[in-house]
């Protein structure tokens, strides 16, 4: 399973994330990301971030995201979404179908 973060700001604000993104928490070893990616829009800067996690490391998963996120509270108009997506062999397996 993956956890998916996403996260906006304003461009006048990146070089505040820059400077904050650089102190973050190394991802722990039960953990892999991917990314992050990053995109301009008319409505602000976008990043997208994968994590791939094991189901038993998933609430401790959840708890580094979302503390990494929680590290750009206080930067103007920064928002973010951390949410559990499940691959389709997982997705079958809970319904009772693999």
């Amino acid at each position: 399973m993956v956890i998916v973060g996403t996260i906006r700001f304003k461009p006048e604000t990146a070089k505040d994330i820059g400077k904050r993104f650089m102190e973050l928490a190394p991802v722990p070893e039960y953990m892999k990301l991917i990314g992050p990616f990053v995109k301009a829009k008319m409505d602000g800067t976008h990043g997208l971030e994968i994590y791939e996690v094991d189901e038993s490391k998933l609430a401790l998963g959840m708890e580094y995201v979302s503390n990494r996120y929680i590290s750009f509270y206080g930067i103007p108009d920064f928002n973010f979404t951390a949410e559990i997506h499940y691959s389709a062999q997982e997705a079958l397996k809970m319904v009772g179908l693999a």
